[in-house]
Parts: structure tokens; sequence; C-alpha cells
């Protein structure tokens, strides 16, 4: 099984929104064949917690302007590692810093890479 198309439009859509706030480093691995709670991860990385806010408010609004609200957001208070989870898709918005760190390409490498 693959992304769905869905999964496929919003993963673009979050993607083009953090490019547009200068995120960098921004891929995303289709998972929906290893886990069952969403298609599409989208890791990207910003060069300071004020940057990394900035790229999860562009990514949130464009995805209500597609009809997809989080369900879940966490470590916005830290400014340092945000996750929004759409359900189809799930972002994580990084500080360069835990990106090296916690190296999760790494962990989805075997994941087919979604083209955006």
């Amino acid at each position: 099984m693959s992304a769905t198309e869905w999964a496929v439009e919003l993963t673009r859509a979050a993607a083009m929104a953090a490019e547009d706030k200068l995120a960098v480093d921004i891929i995303a691995f289709d998972v929906s064949d290893q886990l069952a709670i969403t298609d599409v991860f989208l890791l990207c990385s910003a060069a300071n917690p004020r940057q990394v806010r900035a790229v999860q408010d562009a990514v949130e609004d464009k995805m209500i302007d597609l009809g997809a609200k989080a369900v879940r957001r966490e470590g916005m208070r830290e400014g340092r590692w945000v996750l929004l989870d759409f359900a189809d898709i799930v972002v994580h918005i990084m500080h360069q810093e835990e990106r090296a760190f916690y190296a999760l390409e790494r962990l989805w490498s075997d994941c087919p890479v979604v083209e955006l």
C-alpha cells in the first residue's frame, strides 16, 4: 500500500508552505507500509526557534485552507521540534541542531521518498 493521493497533495502543500518560510532540508517519506496511523512523514529544518514557529504557522494556515486540521500538536512552546499531526500526514519542523542529533532520516530511510 502507498500513501493516498490526498496525503501526497497535503504533503506537497505543507512542503511549499515550509519552503516559503525558508525551511531547509525538506524531505517526505511514505510510511504507509510501516505505520497504520499515517501515510507520510514530512521533515524540515529551521535555523532558530522563531523560524520554527513561523514555519509551523505557515504549514497550519495552508492545511486549514485545504480543509485539513491538526489533530495533535506538540513542542510549540520550546520551538525546537514541533510535531503537527494532520492524520494523513505528520509534519516534523525541527531546529537544525535537533534534526542533526535525532537523524530521523536514518530511521525512515527504508521507506520510499515522496516527490515534492
